[in-house]
């Protein structure tokens, strides 16, 4: 029993080492655009941070989904926050996962390229929505009365840059539409629906999507509308943005073309080879008619070849 467990730590620790080399490699092309997406990251929370100061709290605005879905309350609000960290924790682990599985089609590296890709370009238009206009929040922080509701003037651009982290990130108020929360669920249950094996996963992906959305509404956090208009929105992202970017190569076919013949299929070609050179065969299959040999001359499928009388004796 401790031979075999030594034997697959054994292999399993060469197949990290020979990922790790692989997304070492890709690492140095594709760094730059990681490190953009990451920037990109720190912009939109700077952007969702400046939106705060001018956000004016007002009566609660008019929702369907209010109407709908019964309120949680101010104790039951972090269960949107939960279902939103397992998805989230759930995707990264999965990009991971070439490292320790031996059936991989994706590369770590080239997938955080194209998830970069949907997510900026779907926070680049949130920002410019949220900014075109303010609504009241409807989070129990940014209703009227709450001390978070508004933010006093910066008495430095340092209080701005840094975000006041994290509790400036978890109590900000204005960036409302669309949801932040639903953008990235969506992301990662649209890029596993591409490049995901298991079709139980996909379909539990999209289950707890819809789930987050009914949470979301139902926490107050966003109105029904940033909900909707996140889920036509990312879901045109990525479809256009995927048709743009190169196909991802399927590591699974490359695998299978770098194999090694065995030895049965080494000896079946050199068997068809040889059948090929016997019958003066081309290799196209239309081309496989027996062939005769009469005077040092071919005959195909019974048609005769005239022979020169001269040279019979004739």
């Amino acid at each position: 029993m401790s031979f075999y467990i030594g034997r697959e730590a054994s292999k399993l620790w060469k197949r990290i080492c020979a990922e790790t080399t692989t997304e070492i490699n890709l690492l140095a092309e594709n760094w730059k655009y990681l490190l953009a997406g990451l920037v990109f990251q720190y912009i939109h929370g700077l952007a969702a941070r400046g939106v705060h100061y001018l956000h004016k709290p007002a009566p609660t605005l008019q929702d369907v989904g209010f109407f709908l879905l019964r309120e949680l309350g101010q104790d039951k609000a972090y269960i949107s926050e939960t279902l939103f960290s397992l998805i989230f924790l759930s995707f990264v682990l999965w990009t991971f996962h070439p490292f320790i599985f031996k059936s991989r089609k994706i590369y770590t590296v080239v997938i955080w390229c194209r998830v970069f890709a949907f997510l900026v370009a779907s926070q680049v238009l949130r920002i410019i929505t949220f900014y075109s206009t303010q609504l009241p929040g409807p989070n129990y922080h940014c209703r009227e009365g709450s001390n978070l509701a508004t933010l006093p003037h910066p008495n430095s651009v340092f209080e701005v840059l840094f975000l006041n982290f994290p509790r400036g990130v978890v109590y900000g108020c204005g960036d409302l539409i669309f949801s932040s929360h639903m953008i990235f669920t969506l992301v990662f249950v649209l890029t596993y629906q591409k490049y995901g094996s298991r079709r139980s996963i996909k379909q539990l992906g999209w289950l707890l999507a819809v789930v987050q959305s009914l949470l979301i509404v139902a926490s107050r956090k966003h109105y029904t509308v940033d909900v909707v208009v996140a889920w036509y929105t990312v879901n045109l992202v990525v479809f256009f943005i995927d048709k743009k970017l190169p196909e991802l190569p399927d590591r699974s076919i490359a695998a299978a073309t770098l194999l090694p013949l065995s030895i049965k299929d080494k000896d079946g070609r050199t068997k068809e080879e040889n059948h090929k050179l016997l019958n003066g065969n081309s290799g196209d299959p239309l081309d496989w008619r027996q062939r005769t040999q009469v005077n040092g001359k071919i005959m195909e499928d019974g048609n005769t070849l005239h022979v020169d009388s001269a040279m019979n004796g004739a």
